[in-house]
């Protein structure tokens, strides 16, 4: 793996924070896929009331996000006070952290995700990471969209409980797991204009969903007692309001870390700083809070009203049965697995996007045909409902990705620089570095808060990394594109 022509001679100033460039390479050394780009132009931006807000606010309305929250309970079981701090925190670390730089990112330079990252990893590295690899893991985010979704349709239609600790292949759920993934996939190739028209409106369906259950059970939010779901069975091992916090921390952020860096994407149709935070604060932060703090609220309210008579399940989709009855259930599964169709679609699009960029010779079917047949594997067996382990995988490859850029953001004095060429040691060390920290938990190594830790590895070791000039030439640019540097 080279790093690109000429030395790393690029110095840090100690008087004004900014990176001094030096050797400059021509133009002519960038790859087409950043040459032939085109900023967006202020008149296509819109208020952020229009755009980012609720394109982010749809993503933590999508029930994979919020019925899981519980952890199996153990969320809960330090209380409900210490779940609800544990969100906002995650909040803010989704907003200040993971969001906010890349919005900024896309607002001032006008580019997308795939040509920003070139000033952290390089022109070459770039088009692997975050391009690449933010393809790849959509078809992570396809085998978690598929298993819930293909576990909601099996208990509607075949009138059993099958949950993420459930022992799995199971057959009639396999069935339906190969037959959702394959057809969102067929769906974000050749039909995400008809999905599309319809994903505005789906995503109310959860909400209206959540407010009905937290009416039917608010009565009993002041009567829960985390003991109940010891006395249940229900958690062996009640988790230390810290390890509450941090546990939170990790399934939040993780499962936000590669929405966080496409917040380059979404800042490039917002007007100005205003957009980007307005935008970032409802759409992420207030969606956060309401959607995962109803959904921990409702299961607190569901075992407060219950007594000493303890309901069946620990999350807000297994208590619909014992909320609202058994028929009404079944409705509401069946519309939530309808409302997360859409999602899986767009992931499968994403990444078709992200294989034409960077696998133009190859065919779409055949990228995305592997990717789904990975997908099916991982919901078919199980893997995909393990949310945790899941998250912890997408906070460990992107936190220290979204920590690396703001590094580069705040050295260069909020200017983005335009691309390095070849591979930038400093970005790379810093991924590499972040994503072995980040990772350490599925190898039952006790690291709280995964996803922020490799966050500010990945922070720390660009900051360093620039400081001892281990970082390639920046390649000078023309035109539009030159614009977008100042």
């Amino acid at each position: 793996m080279g790093m690109g022509n000429g030395d790393c001679s690029n110095l840090f100033n100690l008087e004004t924070g900014v990176m001094n460039q030096t050797t400059p390479q021509p133009a002519t050394s960038l790859p087409s896929y950043i040459t032939s780009a085109v900023p967006n132009s202020p008149e296509k931006r819109a208020p952020w009331y229009k755009n980012t807000a609720p394109t982010y606010a749809g993503i933590f309305l999508w029930f994979v996000f919020w019925d899981p929250v519980t952890n199996g309970g153990q969320a809960l079981s330090a209380g409900l006070g210490v779940a609800l701090l544990g969100l906002l925190l995650s909040a803010l670390a989704c907003h200040y952290l993971f969001y906010l730089v890349p919005g900024l990112f896309g607002m001032r330079t006008g580019l997308p995700l795939y040509i920003i990252g070139t000033s952290t990893f390089g022109a070459q590295g770039g088009f692997i990471m975050p391009g690449f690899l933010m393809g790849v893991l959509q078809f992570g985010w396809l085998g978690v969209n598929a298993f819930f979704s293909s576990m909601l349709l099996y208990n509607t239609f075949a009138g059993t409980s099958l949950s993420p600790e459930s022992t799995y292949p199971v057959p009639g759920h396999a069935v339906l797991v190969v037959v959702w993934a394959v057809l969102a996939a067929f769906m974000g190739l050749k039909g995400i204009r008809y999905v599309a028209q319809v994903a505005t409106y789906l995503p109310l369906l959860p909400l209206v969903i959540l407010l009905i259950l937290f009416v039917k059970t608010v009565g009993g939010v002041g009567r829960f007692d985390p003991q109940s779901l010891v006395a249940a069975g229900k958690v062996a091992h009640p988790l230390s309001s810290g390890a509450v916090l941090a546990l939170m921390l990790t399934y939040v952020v993780g499962f936000f870390a590669t929405a966080g860096a496409a917040g380059v994407d979404f800042g490039v149709n917002n007007r100005d700083k205003k957009d980007v935070q307005m935008g970032g604060l409802i759409g992420i932060g207030l969606a956060i809070l309401v959607t995962a703090g109803l959904s921990l609220m409702i299961v607190a309210g569901a075992y407060g009203q219950a007594g000493g008579t303890p309901p069946a399940g620990v999350t807000a989709t297994e208590l619909m049965g014992s909320i609202v009855g058994q028929d009404t259930a079944k409705i509401f599964w069946l519309l939530l697995a309808l409302a997360a169709f859409p999602p899986a679609c767009f992931s499968s699009f994403i990444a078709a996007n992200s294989f034409k960029t960077t696998l133009p010779k190859v065919n779409p079917f055949v990228s995305v045909g592997v990717g789904t047949v990975v997908s099916i594997v991982l919901a078919m067996f199980g893997w995909a409902g393990k949310v945790v382990p899941v998250f912890v995988i997408i906070g460990a490859s992107f936190g220290p990705i979204c920590g690396a850029m703001v590094a580069d953001y705040l050295l260069n004095g909020g200017r983005w620089t335009g691309p390095r060429s070849g591979f930038n040691p400093a970005g790379w060390l810093a991924w590499a570095l972040g994503f072995v920290v980040g990772i350490l938990p599925n190898f039952n190594v006790g690291v709280p808060a995964a996803p922020v830790l490799a966050f500010v590895v990945g922070f720390g070791v660009y900051a360093a990394a620039a400081k001892m000039g281990l970082q390639t030439p920046v390649v000078p640019l023309t035109g539009a594109l030159a614009e977008a540097t100042k």
